[in-house]
This record gives structure tokens, C-alpha cells and sequence, in this order.
């Protein structure tokens, strides 16, 4: 197969060797192609988009190991085929845990607001929270006890996306340190918005 004129198995070969412009002009040529096929498996451009390009960082971190002797097209395709299908596979994992802890926290007497009423869990929730600073507590609650998305949050406070994922990150790091005895109740704020 020839690509802008090359034949592909020296693209390859070079693409193998270090050669980036070798890369690019095999990822030009692919990539659309890639992405309608992943997005067909996964049903969203956007995650579509994300495999192909993670695939594609991959391949080329990896492009010493890859041999040139069988079909570029069929590895690239069943690459992303099974990048997509793990893709879907961790999304329904998530799914079921997130469905799970709603069940359980629906039943269990645990859960019952009653309990948490001037209670040591009360006591230790509020301990925690105030080793957070004003601004990770305030991005904090709108993420996991408001429901908002980053992208809400971050334009409501008017923050960087970016700034809202570090802060949640940040928060969840500290409550995971001070409630490390609470590790259902620290489940259940790093499922909540995912």
C-alpha cells in the first residue's frame, strides 16, 4: 500500500527506527479511519477520539517492538478494537459498582441519616474537611455532594477545568488520609461523580 506515494512498509521502517514524520504521516492516514471504526464499538466520538489517540502514543512509545513483517492496517485495527472493548468493559465495571453502592446505600442502616447525627462519624467528616483548604472544599462539595459537573463547576467559579480536576484530586488524597477507618464512606465520595 502506498501513503502521499511512500510505500507503507518503509514508512513503517522508519516510523520503527525514530523517524516522527514517518509517524505523522502514518497517523494522518489512519486516524479518521480509526476513529469511525472505534466509535461505532464505543458509540461516542469524543471516547472514540481518546482510545485512537492513546493507541497512538502508545504505538510510538512502543514502535521498537513492532515488526514489519504483517499488515500495519490489521494491527492498528485490532489494537484499537481492543482498546475500545476494555474501554466499555471498565466503563460497565464502573457502572456496576456505581449501582451496587446506590443499592447498598438505599438499605443499609449505615446510611441512615439518623446515625450520622452528632456521632463520631459526624465528628470526623467535619475534622476532615477542615484540613481542606476554603477553595478544594468549596470545589469539593460541588463535586461530590452538588452532583455538578468539572465543566459546571469550573465555570461557575469561574476556574480552569484543569484547576477543578487538581482540586478534587487534592481533596480526595487528604480525605483518604484522614478517614483512611472510613473506607466505605471514602468509596463512596470517589464513586459519587464519576
Amino acid at each position: 500500500m502506498q501513503i502521499n506515494g511512500i510505500d507503507e512498509k518503509v514508512l513503517v521502517a522508519r516510523m520503527i527506527s525514530g523517524d516522527k514524520t514517518a509517524f505523522e504521516l502514518l497517523f494522518r492516514f489512519y486516524y479518521p479511519g480509526l476513529i469511525v471504526f472505534a466509535s461505532q464499538i464505543v458509540l461516542s466520538t469524543s471516547e472514540a477520539e481518546e482510545i485512537v489517540q492513546d493507541f497512538f502514543v502508545r504505538l510510538w512509545e512502543k514502535r521498537s517492538n513492532i515488526s514489519n513483517n504483517y499488515s500495519l492496517k490489521n494491527y492498528l485495527f485490532a489494537s484499537v478494537k481492543n482498546s475500545s472493548f476494555n474501554y466499555l468493559k471498565k466503563e460497565k465495571i464502573k457502572e456496576n459498582v456505581i449501582a451496587d453502592l446506590k443499592q447498598v446505600v438505599k438499605e443499609h442502616f449505615l446510611y441512615e441519616a439518623d446515625i450520622y447525627i452528632n456521632s463520631e462519624l459526624q465528628s470526623e467528616l467535619k475534622r476532615a474537611f477542615e484540613k481542606l483548604s476554603p477553595r478544594t472544599r468549596e470545589v469539593f462539595s460541588l463535586s461530590r455532594l452538588g452532583g455538578l459537573k468539572n465543566d459546571e463547576i469550573a465555570q461557575k467559579l469561574g476556574l480552569s477545568k484543569r484547576t477543578v480536576e487538581t482540586q478534587i484530586s487534592n481533596a480526595l488524597k487528604i480525605l483518604r488520609l484522614e478517614l483512611k477507618d472510613y473506607l466505605t464512606l471514602l468509596l463512596l465520595f470517589e464513586l459519587l461523580n464519576l
